[in-house]
């Protein structure tokens, strides 16, 4: 028996060794069908009966099939599963359990079983619940999918769901950090300068708790402003070893979702202790610099302090006093500081777009609420005098904190951002010489040079090449060594201005009081926690999107009902048709390319290019402005389906 289980074995082995094969990623559609496409580009079809053995983000290895000039693969190899830990919705039916993954590529229900910790009785049909997949039909010994239930998140009829299962696809903390109310100032052994009787005020949003920041501006004789920025001082009442720095280590940011914050911090700290109330006096950190008249920063100075907002602004109120608007006016003490911070930001934005780099401006938009989540609106912000003011004044402190940091110290939490992956920076270069755009690849490379390269094709305001650019674009990263930061132009960015919701921020914190009281420096941040922290801002980003798709699915649906038109900017193009963003609100949705034409043979999608031709003329590329018309609202996906609207 045993020789023959061995020869069968060697069969087998000879047959896969003679055989065509291939090894990629499967891409399941929703007509039971899928593709397995190669880390080259190729794309091999997979009939239905074979994608029942595997699910969409499987890596697998296939056999080859060709039947003339049609080639298929039958999976018969995982590599890697595609679904691990995963959130999904319960199926009870008769008394068996299923799951559902809530996964718009993956329609499988999955037979599961319930973690014995867990009571089953307390599990209804529809519950979403966090499972991971235990059993695969191409592991060895298993014959089908199996699921374990390990946790259930929210019960169906909850109005949290939109949060919560958000929260957990994520694998975000739901809640904010549980601490104790009693949090005594520590004594650090710093000298705190008494800047109490200062103006200073705060400006944010409306409803705004986690205040950081509080300025103080004075116009300098001579021409100039010195600036005076007042941060709040968390690791004044937290020691690096508390279970609170420990517990901030790990959220590593304030989680912000339309409707709910997740604070970093506890909240007796984040909205609180630390935040910067209008008449409460609080221990800072604070740095003083000088702004020069044509917009260039000067001389700094950092040091511990205690001070008192003396008014918390609204960011409309402000630009609307300053632009002469509405009736609110700010008191004596604070109107002259306003008007100085006003010129400092317009000489600050000038000397940045110059000699640095700026970014466009893009409005934001806000959800409004009520107490169940339900959306009563969508506000569209622009990017205001106000919020100019307070983002020119943050640019130029944490400029200076990279300064020190990199000076004094060697190393930080420093945010450091590559205009090209070193690995797409040629293809970057051939993509400009084929847009007749000659630049020296060093242009893609080098500081210096990419400033001037970056400026120049923002002034053909061509949206087209803008979006097609960002295809070869990197991504910012936290590292603990000073680094460019090609977005902003600047040599060195490190943030200090958010210690309440951002943990690298307490780092530098304690890193700039080492260098006051002239202690040598804690060693450099692990590279370990510098990747956690550019995970957990990419995965909060992700999670704020989703939250987002849920809310404008359900305030949209009465829009797709009715086939309202929209303005839209087309923002992406695949292979399936393109996707845009309404200019209305903000919300996406997707075009699909039978949409297009009735004839789907004469769509043809340059996916690559980023352009589409109907019925051989190019109607639409990316960046291009059009109007569409809504005509579906799955919630299921939290997607929109939109046609255009000729």
């Amino acid at each position: 028996m045993l020789q023959n289980n061995a020869l069968l074995a060697q069969l087998k082995q000879q047959i896969r060794s003679t055989t065509p094969r291939v090894e990629g990623v499967i891409k399941a559609t929703d007509k039971g069908f899928g593709f397995l496409e190669t880390d080259d580009g190729e794309s091999y079809f997979v009939p239905p009966p074979a994608m029942k053995q595997v699910l969409h983000g499987d890596r697998v290895a296939a056999v080859v099939h060709e039947e003339g000039d049609k080639r298929s693969v039958e999976p018969d190899t995982l590599i890697e599963q595609g679904l691990t830990r995963f959130v999904a919705r319960v199926q009870k039916r008769e008394g068996r359990l299923a799951v559902v993954p809530d996964h718009p590529s993956i329609k499988n229900v999955l037979k599961s079983r319930i973690k014995n910790s867990l009571d089953e009785e307390s599990i209804g049909d529809g519950d979403w619940i966090v499972a991971r997949l235990v059993r695969h039909p191409l592991k060895e010994n298993d014959r089908g999918f199996f699921a374990q239930i390990d946790e259930l998140v929210v019960k169906a009829d909850d109005p949290a769901v939109p949060w919560r299962v958000t929260l957990a696809r994520h694998a975000l903390e739901q809640a904010s950090p549980e601490a104790g109310d009693e949090w005594p100032l520590r004594d650090e052994g710093l000298a705190r300068e008494d800047l109490t009787a200062e103006p200073f005020f705060t400006i944010d949003g409306e409803k705004t708790r986690d205040m950081d920041d509080a300025l103080r501006v004075e116009p300098r004789d001579g021409g100039g402003w010195r600036l005076s920025v007042a941060i709040a001082d968390p690791t004044a009442y937290v020691d690096e070893q508390h279970a609170a720095d420990l517990e901030a280590r790990t959220r590593a940011f304030t989680v912000y979702l339309p409707g709910q914050n997740v604070t970093m911090l506890p909240e007796v700290l984040a909205d609180d202790l630390c935040s910067l109330w209008e008449g409460r006096e609080r221990p800072v950190l604070a740095c003083q610099l000088e702004v020069n008249a044509d917009g260039s920063l000067g001389d700094y100075r950092f040091f511990a302090a205690t001070a008192t907002s003396h008014a918390k602004l609204a960011y409309d109120r402000v630009s609307d006093w300053l632009e002469g608007q509405g009736e609110w006016a700010p008191d004596a003490a604070i109107a002259p500081q306003l008007e100085a911070l006003r010129d400092l930001t317009e000489a600050r934005s000038a000397w940045r777009a110059e000699h640095a780099l700026v970014f466009k401006d893009r409005p934001d938009y806000e959800f409004d609420l009520d107490e169940a989540g339900n959306v009563l609106g969508i506000r569209t912000e622009q990017r205001r005098i106000a919020n100019r003011m307070i983002e020119e004044s943050m640019i130029a402190a944490n400029a200076c904190c990279a300064d020190l940091l990199a000076d004094k110290v060697g190393h930080g939490i420093f945010n450091v951002h590559r205009a090209f992956d070193p690995d797409k920076a040629e293809a970057a270069h051939e993509f400009l010489s084929a847009q007749q755009i000659e630049v020296e690849r060093e242009a893609l490379t080098e500081l210096p040079r990419y400033r001037e390269l970056k400026r120049a094709l923002e002034s053909r305001e061509d949206a087209w090449l803008d979006i097609r650019l960002r295809r070869f674009q990197g991504f910012t990263s936290m590292s603990a060594l000073p680094g460019p930061h090609f977005g902003l132009g600047l040599a060195a960015y490190a943030t200090w201005t958010s210690p309440i919701r951002k943990y690298g921020d307490m780092v530098n914190h304690r890193l700039i009081k080492q260098v006051l009281k002239g202690e040598s420096a804690s060693a450099e941040a692990s590279q370990q926690l510098t990747e956690q922290l550019t995970e957990r801002r990419r995965l909060n980003r992700m999670a704020e999107r989703d939250v987002k798709d849920w809310l404008y699915v359900r305030f949209l649906t009465p829009a797709a009902k009715a086939q309202e038109t929209f303005e839209a900017e087309i923002m992406a193009i695949n292979r399936g048709g393109m996707r845009v963003r309404l200019t209305a609100n903000g919300a996406t949705a997707f075009v699909p390319a039978p949409m297009m034409h009735s004839d789907r043979d004469k769509v043809v999608i340059d996916d690559k290019e980023g352009r589409i031709q109907v019925e051989g003329e190019e109607r639409y590329k990316l960046g291009d402005a059009i109007r569409v018309a809504l005509v579906e609202a799955r919630e299921e996906t939290r997607s929109l389906v939109a046609r255009p609207a000729e």
